[in-house]
Parts: structure tokens; sequence; C-alpha cells
């Protein structure tokens, strides 16, 4: 049985399934998602948890086990089976069809996997899913929807949003479920409940975004050689986690280089930055970024990424502050000298 995700609380008044899949690409919504089946699995006795994480080389004769045995003190339990590559292979498919077969009494399983494409969704294993439990598929709104989302989240917990207020949370988040939440939860803690004007969630932003990791690739991307230094050192004195602002510079260099690529084939660029994703108020932003370098910088740039990743995880020899530095420097189109300044004078 298909559910939307709004379907599900009525659902679960109504009584749990023996299974449930749920699969998406958006963090928040795919949490919320299995924390709600999770609860109510709980308050109906469910008391004992376990956690497979099916990778490549997972045995898929464990989940067979889960099926068989029982907790030490008879208690009905949750099977938390995670798929992160979304595929579970042959084997795989065969052991969760098979726990479709004979579903346990006492066990609750809960699948969560990454958006799911039209083979995997027409696949034996997952009809097979479809038709014992639910299949919950999460869709993140779009840029249309996602004003009507913060507004909704806003009032759920006391905030009364001026007209125009959620639509300016929503392009201030360019579609970060996850970060427009905990704007919400900080705009409760600074103004209490009650009624949030546009002034009141300037200010609350214009606060966190002193240093904010989105704040660097946005002024690399305008070519603000000096700024973007002076925020790459203060995310460094903050203590920022390193893997943070990596994830923020490889996320926007990966859709840049394939915008690059996109026009050097031809495609003009406003059907690019639009086809791209690329939110209105971020398109001129991006524009620039595109202007200034070919495709083939950007691809060392993705490259250069991933030499940072490997100094981050002790893979490679190096300083990843500089190697970011360097990233961030390119991204600007700073020109050659300005690619030594020390990172922590540049700060200052």
């Amino acid at each position: 049985m298909r559910l939307r995700v709004e379907q599900l609380q009525a659902h679960l008044r109504k009584g749990l399934a023996p299974l449930y899949v749920v699969s998406g690409d958006e963090p928040l919504q795919v949490g919320e998602t299995t924390d709600a089946i999770r609860a109510a699995a709980r308050s109906a006795g469910y008391l004992s948890r376990e956690i497979l994480e099916a990778g490549g080389r997972f045995d898929w004769n464990l989940l067979g086990q889960q099926a068989d045995e029982l907790s030490l003190f008879a208690e009905k339990k949750i099977v938390d089976l995670r798929i992160p590559g979304g595929k579970p292979g042959r084997e795989g498919g065969a052991a969760l069809a098979g726990w479709c077969e004979r579903l346990p009494e006492e066990t609750l399983l809960l699948i969560t996997l990454p958006k799911l494409d039209r083979g995997q969704l027409n696949a034996k294993w997952m009809k097979a899913l479809d038709g014992a439990g639910v299949v919950i598929q999460v869709w993140p709104p779009d840029a249309t929807r996602l004003p009507h989302w913060v507004e909704q989240r806003m009032r759920a917990v006391g905030l009364a949003p001026e007209p125009g207020v959620a639509q300016m949370l929503a392009e201030q988040t360019e579609g970060n479920l996850l970060a427009a939440r905990q704007e919400i939860e900080k705009l409760v803690l600074l103004h209490g409940e009650g009624r949030i004007t546009q002034a009141q969630l300037s200010q609350a932003i214009s606060d966190s975004a002193r240093f904010d990791v989105f704040t660097l690739v946005d002024a690399a991307l305008a070519g603000k050689v000096n700024r973007s230094l002076r925020i790459l050192g203060g995310l460094q004195a903050e203590g920022v986690a390193l893997p943070v602002v990596l994830w923020a510079l490889a996320r926007e260099i990966r859709g840049l280089a394939g915008m690059a690529g996109a026009l050097a084939a031809g495609r003009p660029l406003g059907q690019v930055l639009s086809q791209g994703g690329v939110w209105k108020n971020r398109q001129s932003l991006v524009g620039q970024g595109l202007k200034r370098l070919p495709p083939g910088r950007w691809q060392a740039l993705l490259m250069q990424c991933r030499r940072a990743d490997a100094m981050i995880k002790g893979a490679a020899a190096g300083d990843p502050w500089l190697q970011l530095e360097q990233i961030v420097l390119t991204m600007a189109g700073a020109p050659g000298p300005e690619r030594f300044w020390p990172l922590q004078a540049a700060s200052r």
C-alpha cells in the first residue's frame, strides 16, 4: 500500500502495518517519518529495536534470523533495516521477499532507502514489500510549495508569521528543510510564541549567517576574494567542522561543473540555471561563477575537493584548511599570488 507523508499520522492512529518502507533523499522528512513510525510502534508495545545496516558486504541471513528470534524477554521488536545504496541485490531481494511470505507476528520491519527509481519500484522485492505493508515515498516540497510548508511549521510551534515571512525564510534557506527548521526553532527561542515580522526574521538570519558556510560559497561565487578568506578564517576560528565546510563547497562545485558542461555544449544560460535547480534569487550569482571559470576548471576543483576529503580523513598529506583556501580562491577568481595568502592572517 502506498501512502503520502501527510497521510501517515491518520494511518498510524488506526493501527500498525507489519512493515514500512520509507524512501527519499531529504534527510529531515525521512527522519521525521521514520521517527513517527518508531514512536507509534513503541506505544504499541514494540520495546526492543535491532538496527541492521545493509552495506555492500551485508549478510542477509541476519535478516532471516531476526524473523526467527525472540528477544530475551519475548518483547515485540522493531527491525530497523537501512539500505543506503537502495539496491539489496539478488540475495537481499530474495531475503526481503521471503520476509513478506512469512511475516513475523511480534516483529515490525522498518526499511529506509534513498529515492527509488522506476526500476527499483518495479522490482519483485519492492512489489512484495508493497503488497505486505506500507510504502512511503518522501518528496520534498518544491519552490512553489515550500513557503506553505514553512508557514505550517511556524504555526505548529506557536509562531504567527506576518505576510511575506514564510516566503522570505523559504528563499533564505533555498530548499534546505533542516536549515529552515533550525531557523524556526531559533525564532521561538528569541521571540517566544506569537507574531513574527520580516524585520525580526531578517535580524535572526543576519546574526546566524556571519560566518555561515553558505555565505562562504556565495562570497566566492561573487568573486569577493578578501571576504571569502575572512569567512573561511572565521569558520576555522569558530571550530566549524571541516567536513561541513567541504560539503558546502563540493555540493556547489558539483552543480557548477555540470552546468558549465551544458553551457559549453551550447545551451542557453537561463535554461541551464533553471534545469540546474538554481533559485531565482541566486541565478545572477551562479551565473557570475559560471562565466568566471571554464568547465575544465570546475572539474579540477572537484578533484581538489576529493583531495581535501582525503586530507581530512588522514589518507593524504597536507593541511585541509589550506586546501579549502585554494578551492575558495579559485572559485573567486583570485590571481596567482593571492593563492598563497596565509589563512589565519587573512581572517584577522
